[in-house]
């Protein structure tokens, strides 16, 4: 073959691989030193810059898939492209408004809510300075360009998580003017260019006047919907609501928790175990997160068990789940000696997505400093664990927070390919499959 032919041949062949990397994208290298069992890393984003993503939701449309996340040091949502889960790809950033906590979003069919609600300096905001709050309305039919339908406004510092499962009404854990903490507001999205609040619901000591509650008390959210009833996670306790009448919800049970667990965000948030008269309950982990504070574990125990419903005016704890352990060879053998917060935090909450996997025997929890673990709950008595992530040490820092730089793993999704994604205070979007026991049934890719 002549000097020449050869020469316009590799021309061409590299033409065609420029041309295939330049329309699939170069995958973000998925950062080394994590470390696993029974879980394995496929994918990473650090989405163009903007580490520290906070809550998510996914949507599929026509074939494609996109992963919907706020985010903790950035104000505003990214949009990223998962369809193919090996290179998930940025493809548009939202901005929010300055100085506001853009952490929370939901989202179900064509609609998306984005909470607003007031912040602190530990989080990179200035509470002097003018904020927002509230809740704004979306239209995503076209997933890349949420277009802005309306912005609710609670009058007071905002609104700090929601749920919207469908249909005509969202819940939202709101600050309004009256209270003391976050209480329950339903809200009418019927007409999402002008929402209109329903109903509220709050607990005894919140509203001033009342005499203040023995716990701290404030609603965490969002309220998990099955028919007409709903089920709380609030301050001290798990609450389960009779919204038949949504604009006169009515307390069927309470179950408190304090003491012995600690106190404050007792119970971050329930998860109900479809078919089988469970709730999931578990505290947010606290302490130690900023320079000053006492030791992570010090104080009671967080809340993490599994709540029997079968009589909702007696709800019952049945189990306490197993504490997470280092593995062998690691500098400290507690995870309370790491550094950053230890603790629960966020599950699977968003299995009323079509496009997210449906509950089933496994729980999957994040927990700051010990990544992500799954438990597995065929047997509610007796969980176990039988997997985990956890991410490597940053190696720059992001965010303010954890004072000790440190892998601080946030929110957990998972979609019905099995793809499973996290978040993390000072890292980007990392991509993951289970491997162990217990896999639910795959929807094809």
């Amino acid at each position: 073959m002549k000097p020449a032919r050869v020469v316009r041949r590799i021309a061409l062949m590299v033409v065609a691989v420029v041309a295939m990397l330049a329309q699939r994208g170069y995958a973000d290298e998925i950062p080394k030193g994590w470390e696993a069992n029974n879980m394995k890393p496929i994918g990473y984003s650090d989405l163009g810059g903007r580490g520290g993503a906070f809550k998510i939701a996914i949507k599929q449309v026509n074939g494609r898939w996109y992963l919907y996340l706020g985010h903790l040091w950035n104000r505003g949502w990214s949009i990223v492209d998962v369809t193919d889960p090996t290179n998930p790809k940025v493809a548009k950033f939202v901005p929010g408004p300055d100085n506001t906590w853009t952490i929370q979003m939901e989202l179900h069919g064509n609609l998306m809510l984005t909470a607003l609600q007031k912040s602190s300096a530990a989080w990179g905001n200035d509470p002097n300075k003018p904020n927002d709050e509230g809740v704004i309305i979306w239209d995503i039919s076209d997933p890349l360009n949420p277009k802005q339908l309306s912005h609710w406004k609670t009058g007071s510092t905002g609104v700090h998580r929601l749920g919207y499962p469908g249909g005509r009404y969202a819940n939202l854990a709101a600050n309004m003017p009256g209270y003391r903490g976050q209480i329950l507001v339903f809200l009418d999205v019927s007409d999402p260019s002008n929402p209109k609040e329903v109903s509220r619901f709050w607990l005894p000591g919140q509203k001033e006047g009342e005499p203040p509650p023995t716990a701290p008390t404030s609603f965490h959210g969002p309220a998990i919907i099955d028919g007409d009833k709903a089920y709380l996670g609030y301050g001290p306790a798990v609450v389960t609501l009779d919204i038949s009448d949504i604009a006169h919800p009515k307390q069927i049970g309470r179950l408190d928790f304090v003491p012995p667990f600690k106190p404050g965000i007792t119970v971050h948030d329930v998860h109900y175990i479809p078919g089988r008269s469970l709730l999931f309950a578990h505290s947010e982990g606290s302490g130690g997160d900023t320079a000053g504070q006492p030791p992570t574990c010090s104080g009671p125990m967080d809340l993490v068990g599994m709540v029997d419903i079968k009589d909702l005016a007696k709800p019952r704890l049945i189990s306490v789940f197993p504490t997470p352990v280092p593995q062998a060879g690691e500098p400290y053998t507690d995870f309370c000696d790491k550094g950053g917060r230890f603790g629960p935090h966020n599950t699977n909450l968003e299995y009323h997505l079509p496009d997210v996997e449906k509950q089933a025997d496994l729980i999957y929890l994040t927990y700051f400093n010990a990544g992500l673990r799954i438990f597995n709950i065929k047997d509610a008595r007796l969980p176990k664990e039988v997997g985990w992530f956890i991410p490597p040490a940053p190696t720059k820092r992001i965010g303010p927070l954890p004072a000790t730089l440190t892998n601080q793993t946030e929110d957990v999704l998972v979609d019905t390919r099995g793809n499973i994604y996290i978040t993390d205070k000072q890292w980007g979007l990392f991509v993951l499959h289970y491997t162990g026991e217990g896999q639910p049934l795959r929807s094809a890719k």
